[in-house]
């Protein structure tokens, strides 16, 4: 499979919410919080993919330092996190198996440029959504006929 398939089911950076490792922790979760993400990935100042961070990270950090104020969570960056959660991200000339792969483990995937920068992601949903439709296309798959209802 090509690897045009990759950018053809990526969400650019431009379109969705990512955190610089230099954020504090209470902007990181206020950002997650108004978004709606249980995990988002992290950027480093030069745009390259670090980790992605998700709420339990968050949690065990908290419970870790004993903070008990969002004046504490403003002490800490999310640098400061440790790496948890392996998402492991993709270049942008990986195969779409490499993609698949990833995806059974992951949310979502990061997608990097041949330099390590963060160019955006590939939801799973997205992913399960592209194979769907090449199953309905393809002969493989069959839908059964809807049965018609018996009049009584």
């Amino acid at each position: 499979m090509k690897t045009s398939n990759i950018l053809k089911l990526l969400k650019p950076k431009a379109l969705i919410s990512y955190i610089s490792e230099d954020a504090t922790l209470r902007q990181a979760i206020e950002k997650m919080k108004n978004h709606g993400y249980t995990a988002v990935p992290v950027i480093n100042k030069n745009g390259e993919y670090v980790k992605t961070v998700a709420e339990g990270d968050f949690l065990w950090f908290i419970l870790a330092h004993d903070i008990k104020s969002l004046e504490q969570l403003e002490e800490y960056t999310v640098k400061d996190i440790p790496k948890r959660v392996v998402c492991e991200p993709v270049y942008v000339y990986s195969t779409i198996e490499d993609l698949f792969k990833l995806s059974m483990n992951q949310n979502f995937v990061p997608v990097t440029d041949d330099r390590g920068v963060f160019i955006g992601i590939v939801t799973r949903k997205d992913i399960l959504g592209a194979c769907y439709e090449a199953l309905k296309e393809s002969e493989m798959f069959s839908v059964a006929p809807e049965y018609e209802r018996e009049e009584q």
